[in-house]
């Protein structure tokens, strides 16, 4: 009697009960979906089309290649502090990323251009 109170207890240790999962069943169905007031602009920044040379050569120098932000601090030759690449807080970093691999594309793809000077 003891070794099967204890598979019971080992058990239920591993296994949700079915009133626990009814709990979070009722927990999802009241939960409500938090808006995401982004989702137009990200939308209009994966649309964008790059047809001017202009305008990809803006967005290749505008929108750099790495975070600006990160850096390592160094005293007496020797790193005491790293500040990381905040550039990935941005809730549109994913968007900008993007938009400058088109504009390096098109320049590559349809000018013809070198984009080494942009990387």
């Amino acid at each position: 009697m003891l070794r099967t109170n204890n598979r019971r207890i080992i058990f239920s240790a591993f296994v949700n009960s079915a009133e626990e999962i009814k709990k979070t069943e009722i927990k999802s169905q009241f939960a409500q979906p938090k808006p995401d007031f982004l989702q137009p602009l990200r939308q209009w920044l994966d649309s964008l089309e790059i047809q001017n040379r202009k305008l990809a050569k803006f967005i290749a120098k505008l929108i750099p290649a790495q975070c600006p932000f990160e850096r390592d601090i160094m005293l007496f030759g020797r790193k005491i502090a790293h500040i990381p690449p905040m550039c990935k807080l941005n809730p549109l970093y994913d968007q900008f990323v993007g938009l400058r691999f088109r504009a390096l594309c098109y320049l590559v793809d349809q000018c013809g251009e070198d984009i080494q000077s942009y990387c």
